[in-house]
């Protein structure tokens, strides 16, 4: 089944953008949450002026996620954790974590969209990319100290 895109989705497409997908994924999911739209031949005539719309909307979050990630690149982040012996962490630093730090100073990211090249298990800076766009990648530095 064919549908037009409402907004971009990980593994699917951008919005705007006429894709092809199992019947049973676009009715049950896509067309239900207004994720897609049934492309029929007018909604695919009119797609061609809404792709002027999309256009400017992809623009302005692109704007704004690059506001954010420079904010982002000036903060750093402390998370205090329990420490073992040789500096070595009771668990580790998850991506909740550093989300919900984030929370804290205002900024509303969801855990999902941090990631985290290895796990974070001793004491130490790390530099974690936050991805706020398709195109934009923000770079936070992330201080792990001990709770004493």
């Amino acid at each position: 089944m064919k549908v037009i895109l409402r907004q971009n989705l990980e593994n699917l497409g951008r919005m705007g953008d006429l894709v092809v997908v199992k019947d049973g994924y676009a009715r049950n999911y896509l067309i239900p949450r207004s994720m897609a739209y049934y492309a029929s031949e007018k909604a695919i005539k009119a797609l061609e002026v809404e792709k002027k719309r999309f256009a400017k909307i992809i623009a302005k979050e692109k704007g704004d996620a690059e506001i954010v990630a420079a904010k982002l690149a000036e903060l750093q982040v402390s998370i205090p954790m329990k420490v073992g012996d040789e500096g070595k962490l009771y668990g580790s630093v998850t991506n909740q974590m550093i989300a919900q730090e984030l929370g804290v100073r205002g900024y509303s990211i969801d855990k999902r969209h941090i990631l985290v090249d290895d796990a974070i298990k001793s004491l130490g800076v790390f530099d974690v990319k936050i991805k706020l766009h398709p195109e934009v990648l923000a770079n936070l530095k992330v201080w792990v100290i001990s709770e004493e």
